[in-house]
């Protein structure tokens, strides 16, 4: 079954996070993951939730998502960005 990581991101270094940006996708394809989301316009519409960057990766499994998260490749860029932003970060199973 498909799995989805969303991550809601509050960036406060945004140079930093560049570098960041540059070294996450070959990790999650490395993974069989993609981006379905990537930063793109939010708008809010019920609560009062507005994020500043919401991204979506798919994955074939929760625990090819797993797999990543806890990968060698993985933890460089992990590491910038726990430096560059905050962020929160779930996988959720998705339906067949």
């Amino acid at each position: 079954m498909r799995a989805y990581v969303i991550v809601e991101i509050s960036i406060h270094d945004p140079e930093l996070y560049e570098e960041y940006k540059k070294l996450t996708p070959a990790s999650i394809a490395e993974y069989g993951g993609k981006f379905m989301i990537r930063g793109g316009k939010t708008v809010s519409m019920e609560g009062d939730w507005k994020p500043q960057r919401i991204v979506v990766a798919e994955f074939p499994s929760v625990e090819r998502a797993e797999e990543w998260w806890h990968s060698d490749n993985y933890e460089r860029a992990k590491k910038i960005r726990h430096a560059s932003a905050d962020t929160k970060m779930i996988i959720v199973e998705g339906v067949d």
